[in-house]
């Protein structure tokens, strides 16, 4: 099986990239989708988290506004949110790639936002990063309800440069230059990776 590590920083059109991987029925792990599954009522993290940030568990899960506002700007706290969280996401990951193989699949995409950041990419076959102009970035990302440019530098201050991130991947998906070219270049993607032979799984191979 080829792992292909997905990357991009907040709003380059990652979110439409997985969506066309999955039309073209490639199995994907939605590393952000998990972290909420751990949140949410009832989810594995909640009193883990509830322990660590007081006040943050209300009705059984993490208010994610009241956590947020917690470890937004705090090295420290942000160090302990992610030193319970990312164990419990690395454990979905290889139930993912488990299953993946259960079902005789020869490609396994992982959508990790901050791949790179937390060195991720030694998991994976290949890397493919996608990228718009700074500009298209920031209408995106402002355009979000929630969403402030104090709160939009910081996140962006704590993600790789998206050059950077494009001078370590494999492939590039643009997502600035139309849905067709986004689309074409995932297409190639699938098309190259699966004439690859894939060396990370299972682990320690």
């Amino acid at each position: 099986m080829f792992i292909l590590g997905l990357t991009g920083s907040i709003g380059m059109g990652k979110t439409s990239a997985v969506a066309v991987f999955r039309r073209q029925k490639i199995c994907v792990f939605d590393a952000d989708g998990v972290v909420h599954q751990l949140l949410e009522k009832n989810g594995e993290a909640v009193e883990m988290v509830g322990e660590a940030f007081k006040g943050v568990v209300i009705d059984c899960q993490v208010n994610r506004n009241k956590l947020g506002e917690i470890v937004f700007g705090d090295a420290g706290a942000l160090s302990t949110l992610e030193e319970i969280i990312h164990p419990l996401v690395r454990n979905k990951q290889r139930n993912f790639l488990r299953s993946v193989v259960n079902h005789r699949q020869s490609l396994a995409v992982l959508d990790i936002p901050l791949l790179f950041e937390t060195g991720g990419e030694r998991n994976c076959d290949a890397v493919a990063v996608v990228t718009a102009p700074k500009f298209l970035q920031k209408i995106r990302v402002m355009g979000r309800g929630d969403m402030t440019e104090t709160k939009f530098r910081g996140i962006i201050k704590r993600q790789m440069q998206d050059q950077e991130k494009r001078d370590r991947a494999d492939f590039i998906i643009p997502s600035g230059l139309g849905k067709r070219i986004s689309f074409q270049s995932i297409q190639k993607i699938i098309r190259i990776v699966l004439t690859l032979p894939g060396s990370h799984w299972p682990p320690g191979r």
